[in-house]
């Protein structure tokens, strides 16, 4: 006597939530300014404002910048100001840092702007794995965004999660 085999998963309210599909494309890129920089480390800002004017800032069209400087120079603040007015016509986001800076900027944004409605009084799973590059703090954001209205709240997979909140 064969038993049909019930998918519990299937029937249950367990709601999950996939960080990587919220991924937005497009190219990522690192502007490191330190070859505008005198000898790499010291800021001259009329040769600096020079480089910036001669600089092709065309190629970032679409594309998510990180601006920063990979040697120990001290950069002012308005050195990353002056390269942000120059990317503004053409990049998706600036942000300054590097890569995983701003794939947590974006998923901030997009996590921020989440409808969460369809969480409510429901079970939800974070899914854990992913193949592309989910910042660590993505995660958290998404916990935060769903602890007011999820019912529990697990990381993980359906076969094997962590519980991380329950509504009292």
């Amino acid at each position: 006597m064969e038993k049909e085999i019930i998918n519990r998963v299937a029937q249950s309210q367990l709601k999950t939530i996939d960080l990587e599909d919220y991924y937005p494309v497009g190219e990522r890129v690192f502007l490191d300014i330190k070859d505008w920089l005198y000898e790499g480390f010291v800021l001259r800002e009329k040769d600096f404002r020079a480089s910036i004017a001669e600089h092709d800032w065309k190629q970032y069209q679409d594309k998510f910048i990180a601006v920063d400087c990979s040697t120990d120079a001290i950069i002012p603040g308005w050195a990353y100001m002056l390269i942000s007015t120059k990317l503004h016509p053409y990049a998706k986001r600036v942000v300054q840092g590097n890569l995983e800076t701003l794939e947590t900027s974006l998923y901030q944004s997009i996590i921020e702007d989440l409808d969460v409605s369809a969480y409510e009084d429901r079970p939800v799973i974070i899914k854990g794995c992913s193949n592309k590059p989910v910042p660590q703090n993505a995660y958290l954001f998404i916990t935060s965004k769903l602890l007011p209205v999820a019912k529990s709240v697990m990381y993980g997979e359906a076969c094997s999660s962590v519980p991380l909140y329950k509504k009292g």
